[in-house]
């Protein structure tokens, strides 16, 4: 008898359980929270290549900045609802979807969107998904981290 395969623990993170950011305020006061311990992410695109290395905590903050702009500007909303974290007081993986790929997150699918982004105390594991990612995009992430 063949032993069953070990899970990637970041796989596993991955599949655990999350808890939404609904406002608009309460990504506020999330990403303080992140950003008063912003070393020791990884901040990964999904579709990319993961990084070998955690961020900088100014990579961190930069990329916060960054993308909460994009969210802001992108998701027509008066609510967030796109970031979730497996917890809002100690985080140890985000999700952030794509506001221009948002599929059926809520509910039951049988092949849910990936997020766009994932920070992660874990070194991250390749996800890839059948999304097109615009080239504007894939533009965005590479200026972040040139």
């Amino acid at each position: 008898m063949r032993p069953a395969p070990i899970e990637d623990p970041f796989r596993a993170a991955f599949r655990g359980n999350f808890t939404g950011v609904l406002s608009w305020a309460d990504l506020d006061a999330f990403w303080n929270v992140v950003r008063n311990n912003a070393a020791g992410w990884y901040v990964y695109a999904i579709g990319e290549p993961p990084p070998a290395a955690p961020a900088t905590a100014g990579q961190v903050d930069a990329f916060i900045t960054e993308v909460d702009a994009l969210l802001r500007r992108e998701h027509e909303e008066d609510y967030c609802g796109i970031v979730y974290t497996d917890s809002k007081t100690e985080p140890s993986m985000i999700k952030i979807f794509d506001p221009n790929n948002l599929g059926v997150q809520c509910g039951f699918s049988d092949n849910p969107p990936l997020p766009g982004w994932v920070l992660s105390r874990l070194p991250p594991a390749a996800l890839y998904d059948n999304a097109h990612r615009p080239e504007n995009r894939k533009r965005w992430w590479r200026r972040l981290w040139d």
